[in-house]
C-alpha cells in the first residue's frame, strides 16, 4: 500500500475530487497555502493499492494543469523602498507536487 499526497492548486481542486471519485479512489482533501505565491492549494492524501498507484497518478495528470499568471513581487526586505517599482512578473502555478510514500500499516475503524 502507498500512501499519495498530491498538493494541487485550488482551481483544479473540484475537477480532481470529482476525477477521484469516478474512478473509485478515496481521498482526503485539506486546505494548505503555498509558500512562494501565499496562495491556496489543497492537499489530497490518497491511501491506495500498489497496483493502482498509477491510475491515481494519470488521474492527478489529466485533471491539475500549469497555467500562467501576473504575480506582483512583494518589496524588498532591507534597503530604501523609495526607488522599488514593483512590476507583474508571469510565472507558471497550477499543476500538481506529488509525493509517493510506503505505507507500513494501515486501519479502517
Amino acid at each position: 500500500m502507498k500512501l499519495v499526497i498530491a498538493v494541487v492548486q485550488d482551481k483544479d481542486s473540484n475537477r480532481l475530487s470529482n476525477a477521484l471519485i469516478k474512478e473509485g479512489i478515496r481521498a482526503t482533501k485539506m486546505a494548505s497555502t503555498g509558500g512562494f505565491l501565499r496562495a491556496g492549494n489543497t492537499t489530497f492524501m490518497i491511501g491506495i493499492e500498489d497496483d493502482r498507484v498509477q491510475d491515481v497518478l494519470e488521474v492527478i495528470k489529466a485533471n491539475c494543469k500549469v497555467r500562467d499568471q501576473l504575480v506582483t513581487p512583494v518589496t524588498p526586505m532591507g534597503g530604501t523602498t523609495d526607488s522599488y517599482i514593483p512590476f507583474p512578473v508571469e510565472v507558471q502555478v497550477g499543476g500538481a507536487a506529488v509525493f509517493i510514500m510506503p505505507v507500513e500499516r494501515f486501519e479502517h475503524f
